[in-house]
């Protein structure tokens, strides 16, 4: 959006313009709520069902993650068109092939909401990521995170050595710097664990922008019965130029993991994919 906006100007992420369209609105709210519980029964139907019976088929471990990544990128893409056309939510992007063709690649992201991950493994076949500790819990998601994700309550040690095998495989791995959601005010700090792996395993970094319209109801702290105050939400992917380690071999490990990151929050900020972000317009 042009910096000289009226729209801009007097509206952004931490101030929504008024609700115009009540029955819309309300129907956003509805069609998340359908899509949450959608989610919901997938995961027992994967867990319960298409897990053990994969299982039949790819026995040995390592088949059994990669069939079941790809598996998991289907079921997100179907997720994804149900939520299209029920106008939850809309996906767009100039680059599925190139999401599709990554092979071995380290795709970090900006965060700005609760569904930043479902989009991209929705766009890439053979998608792995380091997934937060709760979801490894005792609770009925855990049956897949645990069987082909990397918890995050692993020791540094164990993480990077997962990291690094999944990458020899072929899987590419999410990261998302910031290391939570951002908050409607700006991005986090970025974290350097996605340009440590990239040194030790040589693979490139692929920087991935998630732009569209404001996520309010998915943002970090917001109430579920919250909504963007007059679109549905609106997901658009840009891979951005990619990053590679060997750029950086002639540095000690500790200063070509701050230059990585450096560069990648450079790539990745907000204020540098303007053209991206579309706040109420």
């Amino acid at each position: 959006m042009p910096e000289n906006s009226p729209v801009e100007n007097i509206y952004s992420f931490e101030n929504p313009p008024p609700v115009k369209n009540y029955p819309l609105y309300c129907w956003h709210i509805f069609a998340k709520i359908l899509s949450f519980a959608l989610f919901g029964l997938g995961t027992i139907f994967i867990s319960i069902i298409a897990f053990p019976f994969m299982k039949l088929f790819f026995w040995q471990k390592d088949r059994f993650r990669k069939a079941g990544h790809h598996f998991i990128s289907i079921m997100f893409r179907f997720f994804v068109c149900f939520m299209t056309l029920i106008r939850a939510s809309h996906l767009t992007t100039a680059d599925k092939k190139k999401f599709r063709s990554l092979k071995s690649s380290i795709v970090v992201a900006n965060h700005p909401s609760l569904l930043d991950v479902v989009m991209l493994i929705s766009l890439i076949p053979d998608a792995d990521c380091i997934v937060n500790s709760y979801l490894v819990g005792k609770n009925i998601v855990h049956i897949i995170a645990s069987k082909l994700y990397i918890p995050n309550s692993l020791s540094y040690e164990e993480i990077m050595e997962k990291c690094l095998a999944s990458l020899k495989a072929g899987s590419n791995l999410i990261i998302f710097p910031e290391g939570t959601r951002s908050l409607p005010s700006g991005q986090n700090k970025f974290k350097k664990g996605a340009a440590r792996v990239a040194l030790a395993s040589s693979c490139p970094i692929v920087p991935v922008y998630i732009g569209g319209n404001d996520k309010r109801g998915l943002r970090k702290h917001d109430p579920m019965l919250r909504y963007n105050t007059r679109h549905c939400y609106h997901y658009d992917l840009h891979i951005k130029e990619s990053v590679h380690p060997n750029e950086y071999k002639e540095l000690p490990a500790p200063a070509a993991a701050k230059r990585i990151t450096a560069r990648l929050a450079t790539i990745l900020a907000d204020e540098n994919n303007r053209e991206f972000i579309k706040i109420y317009s």
